[in-house]
């Protein structure tokens, strides 16, 4: 039987060749690509190896889901939704506050993590641990499973149309501060899949003065920790697990970002 990473090679192969179908070595029989089911708008209900929709029509006593595939938790309201993309710390929180100040139109978390590990990349953070997140905020949550061999663009469309299968996305936002080259690197790889579908990228953090930030997130209804880190760099005055506040922040050494956009640590949001 071939393997599921050859699966997925192939499969990746003959999308980017623009090819609706490719053979299964090992059955010698003709598989429709997810370009293929494009066309319906819609899961069909079969089960399908490589359906674009999460298998959203499939009854759940059958269900035949790839483990693989993007998928929701919660209910994706009607109509217009903008999608945020969630990483469980800092950032992700406060896009989410000013998004909800905006109050422009509900809001759906989208979070990518390592499928071998169920683990949040550079964050560190587990799986569960963000699902309590949506949880406890009340939200729906698009969780996309990322792995080797597989585009990480390719993957993002895929959990994008697992939302439209219930709602409109009119934007999708980010929680970017001020690292251009970042910025540059979403508008370059995905706005071009925004624009297909009609969406805006959206950065409700952009340039805005960390002393803002610092008094939002301290005066927020949730506790902050330290959840990695970059021992090299900050090490001997951070350990996973610490609060991060203003406290925190004044013991920073000269040359460390105050917010760890460099990445000299990533932070985890424990909300109650």
């Amino acid at each position: 039987m071939t393997s599921r990473a050859a699966i997925d090679a192939l499969h990746a192969a003959a999308c980017a060749g623009g090819a609706k179908q490719y053979v299964d070595p090992s059955t010698g029989y003709s598989v429709f690509t997810a370009l293929a089911h494009e066309a319906r708008g819609t899961c069909c209900g079969c089960g399908c190896r490589h359906c674009p929709f999460g298998h959203s029509n499939v009854p759940p006593g059958v269900r035949t889901k790839n483990p693989r595939d993007p998928y929701l938790v919660g209910e994706v309201p009607a109509g217009e939704v903008d999608v945020l993309f969630w990483s469980g710390g800092k950032d992700s929180y406060l896009a989410l506050r000013a998004m909800q100040r905006e109050a422009a139109r509900p809001v759906v978390l989208m979070t990518t993590f390592e499928d071998a590990t169920e683990i949040v990349a550079h964050q560190q953070v587990r799986l569960p641990d963000i699902l309590r997140q949506a949880q406890g905020l009340g939200l729906p949550i698009a969780l996309v499973p990322l792995f080797a061999g597989a585009e990480y663009t390719h993957r993002v469309v895929l959990g994008l149309r697992v939302v439209r299968q219930k709602g409109t996305i009119a934007r999708i936002a980010f929680g970017d501060l001020h690292l251009e080259h970042i910025r540059q690197w979403r508008e370059e790889q995905l706005a071009p899949l925004a624009s297909a579908i009609g969406a805006a990228l959206h950065y409700p953090l952009w340039q805005v003065p960390y002393a803002d930030l610092a008094r939002e997130l301290d005066a927020a209804p949730v506790r902050c920790r330290v959840c990695a880190l970059d021992v090299d760099r900050v090490g001997d005055v951070l350990a996973v697990g610490d609060e991060y506040g203003s406290a925190l922040r004044a013991r920073l050494p000269p040359g460390i970002d105050a917010f760890g956009e460099n990445g000299e640590f990533h932070t985890y949001i424990e909300v109650t």
